[in-house]
């Protein structure tokens, strides 16, 4: 596929690089602005597939059904969740099911839906690079159509005034375990990957799990309740110093509005940078449920004397890693607390070592000579969500889920998805096609906040002030 002749002169206003839950979000509530708005969606992979591989049967979302695509910006939305249960016949079972936290089946099952009639999506569409073309006062957008076994089918180019990057995070692997993952032989995989090799881990004598999220409780919690009693020979180790539950606080939750994400961005960026990792309870801690359901399982398996064959240690930092007899995998652990070290012999590792942000070096390397950087070397990030250009790119360059640096804890969470379109929509057409809360939250997380309550004071409310000896 080419660019059309006429695609110099009739640009798209936006292109989406990556069509994940965030510009699925955005096209989906650009689809709504009245007038038009000439978009279209790129994605390398075949279809939607929203982490399917920890798609674990009964595992819910975090966040509640509202904080889908679209609703907590334009609840009328023909692309809202209860609209797909419409369409699906299934608003009475929904409503009888008294369900405020579906199932993550559920949810990608929703987002296909949408991704399959939303117009403007084009998948298995690589994007190679972006640059800025200043005599055209566009961004030109270069990508590469795949065919269905992910082989080069055709070159395309489009032209585009405004560009959205949603392209996701991917895994992380611990540095000691990269080669291990690369060069599998006993099975060490990511979380990512967890349903894909489920019956090859359970086959195994002895698994490990490290990470203490929700996922590495999710797992271990599976691969429990799949293991005969009194020989589950399982360990699930982690870096944190407890098993923590999230926090789940309705003021905790507050961390997750628009109130609390400009508060976070005005922050010096020394100051948010201090922040961010003594704030990880609000979004890495477990489900209470969880919790509860892996200690009623253990539990279970007690009532008849004994103790079930598994280890719960967190405090475990993973020092080296090897293989032994190209069967097994060695690992070197110490204690972070009592500064001691040993080691545990295992048939099988899972890593839910989490997620981070991809890197956006490669594919904005064309705009290198425009980008504005902090102090760390990353793009800067204005309260629009865009990445702070030179003056002379006329054009923006929106972000989704690479800004938790500027804007906090809440940039990968659900909840704000519709929230962030919205506001980059306000802000590319230059009006208000979805009117914003001014006020979303109770706490005022700084001075300033105090002014929305303030009365104003006439002088007779002064009272002097008394000094105490």
């Amino acid at each position: 596929m080419t660019a059309q002749p006429n695609d110099l002169d009739h640009p798209h206003d936006l292109v989406g690089i990556g069509i994940g839950p965030f510009n699925l979000s955005l096209a989906a509530l650009a689809d709504g602005v009245h007038g038009g708005l000439d978009t279209v969606f790129y994605d390398q992979s075949r279809d939607f597939r929203w982490h399917p591989g920890l798609l674990i049967e009964d595992a819910t979302l975090q966040v509640p059904f509202l904080a889908d695509l679209v609703t907590l910006a334009d609840p009328a939305s023909r692309w809202s969740f209860l609209n797909y249960l419409k369409t699906r016949d299934r608003l009475y079972p929904f409503y009888f099911a008294e369900r405020f936290h579906i199932q993550r089946a559920e949810y990608d099952a929703y987002c296909r839906w949408v991704s399959g009639q939303l117009p403007g999506l084009h998948f298995g569409h690589q994007v190679d690079a972006v640059r800025w073309n200043p005599e055209r006062a566009l961004f030109e957008v270069d990508f590469t159509q795949l065919d269905r076994d992910g082989e080069v089918e055709a070159l395309g180019r489009a032209h585009t005034r405004h560009i959205a990057l949603g392209i996701g995070t991917e895994p992380h692997i611990p540095e000691p375990l990269k080669p291990l993952v690369e060069a599998p032989v006993a099975p060490v995989i990511h979380s990512a990957d967890y349903l894909a090799h489920r019956d090859r881990l359970l086959a195994a004598e002895h698994i490990t799990v490290i990470g203490s999220g929700q996922s590495g409780a999710e797992i271990f919690l599976d691969l429990l309740r799949a293991r005969p009693t009194g020989r589950e020979k399982i360990h699930w180790l982690s870096r944190t110093e407890a098993l923590a539950p999230m926090e789940y606080s309705k003021l905790g939750l507050e961390h997750f509005t628009p109130d609390y994400t400009r508060y976070f961005h005005a922050l010096p960026e020394r100051v948010r940078d201090d922040l961010l990792p003594r704030q990880w309870q609000l979004h890495k801690g477990i489900d209470a449920g969880t919790l509860a359901a892996i200690h009623d399982e253990l539990y279970r398996r007690t009532l008849h004397g004994g103790w079930p064959d598994a280890v719960l240690t967190p405090g475990i930092r993973v020092r080296t890693a090897g293989r032994v007899a190209t069967t097994k995998v060695e690992l070197h652990l110490e204690h972070t607390q009592q500064a001691t070290r040993t080691r545990v012999i295992t048939d099988a590792v899972v890593l839910a070592t989490g997620y981070r942000e991809r890197p956006l070096g490669q594919l904005l390397a064309g705009l290198d000579p425009y980008l504005n950087t902090d102090d760390a070397g990353r793009p800067r990030i204005d309260e629009h969500h865009r990445i702070a250009l030179a003056p002379a790119v006329t054009g923006s360059v929106y972000v989704q889920n690479a800004e938790r640096h500027t804007h906090g804890v809440g940039a990968p969470d659900l909840g704000l998805a519709a929230w962030r379109s919205a506001t980059i929509l306000n802000h590319l057409t230059g009006t208000e096609p979805y009117p914003l809360p001014r006020r979303t939250a109770f706490t005022s997380f700084g001075l300033e906040g105090l002014d929305r309550t303030r009365r104003a004071y006439t002088p007779t409310d002064l009272v002097p002030l008394t000094e105490v000896r």
